[in-house]
């Protein structure tokens, strides 16, 4: 079968579905994964076949403009100015789109290029998979990843028309993009006022979920759907760590992990003092991803090593902690390490996955980045490293984590798609 990924965001909203493609790609389908420009090199290490949206999304988060919206915190104006851009690019995004599913049995999305790939299936008459890396689908369960938690004391009812409002969030700013492409390239009539939600085509096959069953056990009310476990990217098989990392972490107890992925910062010399504050009086060796602002190896303390990208999956598992972002991805590869994580969330779906690992007793409450400082960091490390109960437990789920594989479980869904035809 011929499958094409589209998935649009940071490099941590692409990573899994590069992972799934890998997958399928393994089990004998041809896969193309469509993404912005400045993944090709990613994308094609892994052996898939790329093809390019115009935009480079890391600038884009790089901006003066959008580390300023991170700092505040405030979704709804992120998604604003998200959306802002997604109008200017929405032209040449179903341009490039129409292209590159030319042929394709089956289209794949997740909400990155969601709205699009609908539009590009029901142009083209080809399948369409739902595949999400965070829960998306209304339930009573829990609330919607973006709202507060606590409005689940208000009961089931409540919970499932947050996520109605977090749908229509996000539909209703990228409306006015979606109703561009439909009209000056694929020649769609609109999509309904409240979206595509009900479409027909979004029932047709089942609906992927990339998390763990034992991080967020499947909603009884959930039909038509598989919670498959996560689609971890991991380090290629001759990967070697640098000779430095190996001589820092052999030469002291296991060190704490700070990083905070695509989340940038304004004034990022001032975050690092902050963290490097916060390691001293706890006590701790600490490993910090680099992009610090003016901090280099050279005048760090002989307890703390900053190192480039490591694969997650290979560091993690030797610090005695993770501090983290809370994105989805640097998340499932916390829980999976088995260690204790901490999470520092910015934005968006970041508060609710730290608040899930504290649920889950494998991290502490998340402190978010607003409200950081030295005496609540140092906290959080000491309790990290030190609670037996946290530490048993973050250890019980890794193991859960990692018996469980995710990408076979949603090749098989897939491949009983083929099979209907």
């Amino acid at each position: 079968m011929k499958i094409a990924i589209m998935a649009l965001g940071s490099r941590g909203d692409v990573q899994p579905y590069l992972s799934l493609g890998k997958g399928l790609k393994a089990a004998g389908h041809f896969v193309r994964l469509i993404t912005h420009q400045n993944f090709e090199r990613l994308v094609t290490s892994h052996g898939l076949e790329f093809y390019p949206v115009k935009g480079d999304v890391q600038a884009v988060i790089e901006s003066p403009e959008m580390l300023k919206l991170l700092e505040q915190g405030n979704f709804l104006a992120i998604n604003a100015h998200t959306a802002k851009l997604v109008r200017s690019a929405a032209i040449d995004w179903a341009q490039d789109g129409i292209a590159a599913c030319r042929g394709i049995d089956l289209l794949v999305a997740g909400v990155g290029g969601l709205y699009l790939s609908i539009a590009l299936a029901q142009k083209l008459n080809i399948r369409f998979l739902q595949a999400y890396i965070f829960p998306f689908t209304p339930t009573t369960a829990f609330p919607a990843i973006v709202l507060p938690q606590s409005i689940s004391r208000l009961g089931g009812t409540v919970n499932r028309l947050s996520h109605h409002l977090f749908r229509q969030m996000m539909w209703q700013g990228f409306r006015q993009a979606d109703r561009l492409a439909r009209q000056q390239v694929l020649n769609l009539p609109p999509a309904p006022f409240w979206g595509s939600y009900n479409s027909a085509a979004l029932r047709q096959y089942p609906t992927l979920y990339g998390f763990s069953s034992s991080v967020i056990p499947q909603p009884s009310d959930w039909q038509n759907t598989q919670v498959t476990g996560y689609w971890f990217l991991d380090a290629a098989a001759d990967w070697t760590p640098p000779a430095a990392l190996m001589k820092f972490l052999n030469s002291g107890k296991p060190p704490v992990y700070i990083g905070f992925g695509s989340m940038g910062s304004r004034k990022p010399a001032a975050t690092a003092a902050l963290v490097l504050a916060a390691l001293d009086r706890s006590g701790q060796r600490g490993i910090l991803l680099s992009g610090w602002g003016g901090l280099s190896q050279a005048n760090l303390p002989d307890t703390v090593l900053m190192v480039e990208s490591i694969p997650h999956s290979w560091l993690f598992p030797r610090m005695a902690a993770v501090v983290h972002h809370g994105g989805a991805g640097t998340t499932a590869a916390g829980l999976r390490a088995g260690v204790p994580s901490i999470v520092i969330p910015f934005f968006g779906d970041q508060l609710f996955w730290g608040q899930r690992v504290a649920k889950l007793g494998v991290g502490t409450a998340p402190i978010p980045r607003k409200q950081l400082t030295v005496e609540l960091l140092a906290q959080a490390i000491d309790r990290a490293v030190t609670d037996p109960v946290m530490i048993r437990q973050a250890a019980n789920l890794g193991a859960k984590i990692q018996a469980e594989d995710g990408i076979a479980h949603a090749v098989a869904v897939i491949h009983a798609i083929e099979q209907e035809v």
